[in-house]
């Protein structure tokens, strides 16, 4: 869709990356310290999580890992199980409030998107972008259009990529719900080596088709069922 102009330019691929990146990592996890207190514990309030500041959210080696490969984490939000209700399966809805809240934010972005995208303006944007006309306005709107597009992908990425059960993930903390205990225990006691571990190979792995494309194929399947669900927005601005 962007094929000339400003999506030419990978710095500023980068840049939109970037801002999306800060735009996602405070909703994904303030949604955690949320489902937290709702829970009984306000550990992550007390320690200033609940925030959409980006910066008190931002891991350095998960911020490098999202510009490189468009997907990393940011540092966990404190919980203290013990002030949970329900415990083990209170704390398997408080990692699942990450992922989910990128899931819904991807339905957002892609509804704004089509009520932008599909009116006539937004089309001239493109049109012009695609040209590299010099029109200030359907500049700007053809970069916030493409930031909506980033918007979408990286939170269906992220959702997904958070729930593979592997440390630092919220996939991980989801399934330790349902471990044995004394599994539970020897995971978490090795839990370092297993982090250190999974990142080397997920940076092996992004090179190897075979381990990456059933990936992809399962975020390409989310994203269009996100896009499917608000194409009923387009008649509605086409009008």
């Amino acid at each position: 869709m962007f094929s000339g102009g400003l999506s030419g330019d990978k710095m500023v691929i980068y840049a939109i990356r970037l801002l999306v990146f800060l735009l996602i990592i405070p909703i994904h996890e303030s949604a955690h310290g949320l489902m937290a207190k709702w829970l009984g514990d306000d550990t992550a309030k007390k320690e200033g999580r609940i925030s959409l500041n980006p910066f008190v959210h931002l891991d350095l080696a998960g911020l490098v890992l999202m510009l490189l490969m468009g997907f990393g984490w940011a540092k966990p939000v404190p919980v203290n199980i013990s002030n949970i209700k329900h415990r083990r399966a209170g704390y398997a809805l408080v990692s699942a409030a990450g992922p989910l809240s990128n899931i819904l934010a991807a339905f957002v972005g892609a509804a704004i998107f089509n009520t932008l995208y599909y009116t006539k303006t937004g089309q001239m944007a493109v049109l012009d972008s695609i040209s590299g006309a010099m029109n200030t306005e359907h500049n700007i709107l053809s970069a916030v259009l493409m930031l909506l597009l980033m918007f979408v992908n990286i939170n269906v990425t992220l959702a997904l990529f958070n729930l593979i059960p592997l440390p630092p993930l919220d996939g991980f903390n989801l399934v330790r719900a349902f471990l044995p205990v004394e599994a539970d225990r020897w995971i978490y006691a090795h839990q370092r080596q297993i982090s250190t571990a999974f990142i080397l190979l997920l940076l092996l792995a992004a090179n190897i088709p075979e381990v990456s494309e059933p990936l992809i194929v399962l975020i390409e399947k989310v994203e269009g069922l996100i896009w499917s669900s608000v194409e009923w927005i387009i008649p509605l601005v086409r009008k």
